[in-house]
């Protein structure tokens, strides 16, 4: 059964490249290497024991509405989560590039 989303305000410092984030509650990656980590099972939930760190490796979407599909080097589940904000934009790009797409 699936439950509804927890909003958990965390600030940590991202496991890929050492930038310290400031959690708003529906941060789940980081917005400066865009790498997240796989530790929810539902949102917000940080039931997932896995652990692994979760590579972003594709951009869906459009103009405005971009999500990010991140996959977990460790287990290998792929999941998708909005970019944010604050995200940087060219690595966004970059990530699309390299699938061959225009953003």
């Amino acid at each position: 059964m699936s439950k509804s989303f927890q909003r958990t305000r965390e600030d940590f410092i991202c496991e890929n490249c050492g930038h310290r984030v400031e959690g708003s509650g529906y941060t789940n990656h980081c917005p400066a290497c865009l790498w997240s980590k796989h530790v929810d099972i539902n949102p917000g939930d940080r039931e997932e024991l896995c652990g692994g760190m979760m590579e972003p490796v594709r951009v869906e979407g459009h103009s405005g509405e971009f999500r990010l599909v991140h996959r977990c080097v460790e287990c290998g589940i792929e999941k998708r989560n909005k970019t944010a904000e604050n995200d940087d934009f060219e690595i966004v790009l970059r990530i699309a590039a390299d699938q061959g797409r225009e953003v």
